[in-house]
This record gives structure tokens, sequence and C-alpha cells, in this order.
């Protein structure tokens, strides 16, 4: 079992940054793949980006990539979310959420909520303009 915590949600402007962070308790999170989903309201949860277990991949959804960063820390078993250059389009709760599987060269899986098997409770953001 995986718990997941969500931290450093808020209210910024457009323009501004911030750092979510995702705290997870088990020993076996370093082999957890780990992703970051949000849903705005009236809308379906969406992808946000991925960090494969060792951290050297990391794949972004089109409407964040060169604005968002994932890392993590597997020494602390957490992950981050830097965002930067935040919209008003961005206002919505995040998710954490930790794979046990491995998806290989299928890496369209990880884009999937289903895919994964542990999800946090979100933390709220929002950007306003």
């Amino acid at each position: 079992q995986v718990q997941l915590v969500e931290s450093g949600g808020g209210l910024v402007q457009a323009g501004g940054s911030l750092r979510l962070s995702c705290a997870a308790s088990g020993r076996t999170f370093r082999s957890y793949t780990m992703g970051w989903f949000r849903q705005a309201p009236a809308k379906e949860r969406e992808f946000v980006a991925a960090i494969t277990w060792s951290g050297g991949n990391t794949y972004y959804a089109g409407s964040v990539k060169g604005r968002f960063t994932i890392s993590r820390d597997n020494a602390k078993n957490t992950v981050y979310l830097q965002m930067n250059s935040l919209k008003p389009e961005d206002t919505a709760g995040y998710y954490c959420a930790a794979s046990s599987r491995d998806a290989g060269l299928l890496v369209g899986r990880l884009f999937v909520r289903d895919w994964y098997d542990y999800w946090g409770q979100g933390t709220q953001v929002t950007v306003s303009s």
C-alpha cells in the first residue's frame, strides 16, 4: 500500500510559480512510476506529467511542456511538480498518482488514469488573471 499526500497548492497570479509536493509512504516508493493529473470543475481528470522510477524519463502534456517540471527525490519519498508561467487555464485540483507497473516501451500508458494504482486527495491551484 502507498499513501500519497499533496501540498503546495494555492492562489497565484498569472505568470507566477508554484511548486507542488507529493509525499509518499511505503518502502517501495522508489520502484513506482509517479504522475500528476489535474481536474478542473466540470472537466475530466487529465494527465499533466509523469516520471519513471529512476527519474531518468519524464513525460508532459503538451499544454504544460516547457512550463512545468516533474522531479523526484527517492531518499525523501517525494515527487515534485514545479509550475512556472502559470496561466488561468491551469486552475484545477492537482492529484499525485503512483503506479507499481512498468510501462516499458508503451509510454502512452502513463497518460491514462487507469494505469495508476494509488491517488492522493489533491491540492487546489488557482491562477488569477
